[in-house]
């Protein structure tokens, strides 16, 4: 997707809820919308500007950032430590990055709102081609949705790109309400995505659309659509699972553009990385080992499951964590004592390894959403759920996939033990894949464990405040719609 044509209808579509009560106005447009939207090269530029959401602050660092120290197994360093304080509300910084994930996500929504208000009303383009742009802005706004009433809980909902401050007044509507919306726009949009989507690495497909619905099911509790939903993924013939024989080997899912397993992901250029890792390594560490530049702001808890408790065997751990790395002289050195252990998954400039692809959903999580979900529906850990858990393990320790190995897990009779030992898996498999925050909120299991490493907790943590600036400028909005805290 060309940059310029981004760029362009970045200028047209942009609008930040975050905007200062200072305005006298909000410019209706800085490309005439009567000229702009004519063809389908209007149409593709407009969801070229909406996906490029994806890239700014969204899954890049600064809503991510939120939500990987808010997990049991990392704790923030520096001015980042107050987010894994959970004795405490957030402070400044927290509530301000908070402010920044909420502005970015509902710029997505007018972007994919302002797709679906023009797109449809063009003439001048192929019907197959305006029905896949529909789609994908379905897609687009169903995903900013879905963090945002996780997130935050009751969020406004608004449908129609937003041209002046008449756009701004909009109610709280109950969470109901708001994933009622993310179903329909899933469920629509899974008609008319493509099946495969080729070298177009970054768009979304129907794969795409029913693993983020499942994920919406598995959420919400409702088990029997969520395990059909993955199963349809996992059957789709379209993905595979990277098999590996050595810990490395999984960089052929983080450092390349796309891979059999990338099922919907942000990519990044050979000349603009991923940030992430510059809050995972030490800036001392040489450029050919893990990252160039950095200041480990992300510490890994050691007294949390990726702690004595995971297999040495399990090759994700030697892949997501590293106690030693290259010195200047090429010589294998502990890392200091002020850093012992660090994050390993998401690196930058070593032997041509960078992070190209940030996943957001790969096929991996078809099988687990299954095998959680199936159990639940049934009540009963079936065969079938305990395959697709034992699928994923095997391929972490280098088996064949689909025959049994010595690592399977037995059969568990006790669902809820069984539901336990596929969170578990997720918190391997999804190591800093902003998974862990979401997989404690719905399961319940917030308190526990994080009493498990030590921390403590307090309910108002469990949303995030809605920034001041919704609030000053949203007619419909008062003080007193503030989440519990702040």
């Amino acid at each position: 997707m060309k940059p310029i044509i981004i760029a362009l209808i970045v200028l047209a579509t942009t609008w930040c809820t975050s905007c200062s009560t200072d305005l006298d106005e909000i410019p209706e447009d800085f490309i005439s919308r009567v000229n702009f939207y004519q063809n389908e090269t209007d149409a593709l530029g407009a969801i070229a500007g909406a996906y490029s959401s994806f890239g700014i602050d969204y899954y890049n660092i600064n809503y991510y950032l939120l939500l990987e120290l808010h997990a049991d197994y990392i704790e923030g360093r520096g001015s980042q430590a107050p987010i894994s304080n959970f004795s405490q509300v957030l402070d400044n910084a927290g509530i301000g990055r908070a402010a920044t994930g909420w502005s970015v996500l509902y710029q997505s929504i007018n972007r994919a709102n302002a797709v679906l208000d023009n797109v449809p009303g063009i003439e001048n383009m192929s019907d197959n081609v305006k029905k896949r742009i529909v789609a994908e802005a379905r897609f687009i706004r169903a995903m900013a949705y879905f963090n945002l009433v996780k997130a935050w809980g009751a969020v406004p909902i608004r449908l129609h790109e937003a041209r002046d401050l008449s756009a701004l007044a909009a109610p709280r509507e109950p969470e109901e309400q708001v994933y009622a919306l993310i179903v329909e726009d899933l469920e629509l949009a899974q008609n008319d995505l493509p099946t495969s989507v080729g070298a177009e690495t970054g768009r979304a497909s129907v794969g795409a659309a029913k693993l983020l619905l499942a994920n919406v099911y598995l959420t919400l509790g409702e088990w029997a659509k969520a395990a059909s939903k993955a199963e349809e993924v996992i059957n789709s013939g379209t993905y595979a699972l990277v098999e590996v024989d050595q810990p490395d080997d999984f960089y052929k899912i983080f450092a390349t553009q796309t891979c059999s397993e990338d099922i919907f992901s942000v990519h990044h250029s050979e000349n603009r990385f991923s940030e992430i890792p510059l809050y995972l390594h030490r800036g001392d560490t040489p450029p050919y080992n893990y990252s160039s530049r950095g200041f480990w702001a992300w510490i890994p808890k050691t007294n949390s499951f990726i702690g004595n408790s995971w297999d040495d065997n399990d090759m994700r751990k030697p892949f997501n964590l590293y106690t030693k790395h290259l010195d200047r002289n090429g010589n294998e050195v502990n890392l200091p004592s002020t850093s012992p252990i660090l994050f390993k998954k998401f690196i930058s400039n070593r032997a041509g390894l960078n992070v190209y692809s940030l996943p957001i959903l790969r096929y991996a999580e078809a099988y687990l959403v299954y095998a959680e979900a199936a159990a639940l529906a049934s009540q009963s850990v079936t065969p079938l759920a305990l395959e697709r858990l034992n699928v994923i393990k095997r391929r972490a320790y280098g088996y064949p996939l689909n025959t049994a190995s010595p690592v399977d897990y037995a059969s568990i009779g006790d669902v809820n033990a069984f539901r336990n030992i596929v969170l578990q898996e997720r918190g391997y498999e999804f190591l800093l894949e902003a998974k862990r925050w979401w997989d404690l909120k719905r399961t319940g299991k917030v308190q526990e464990a994080f009493q498990a490493v030590g921390k403590s907790y307090i309910p108002e943590r469990m949303l995030l405040p809605l920034p001041e600036n919704e609030i000053n400028s949203n007619p419909a909005l008062t003080h007193a719609d503030q989440n519990p805290g702040y």
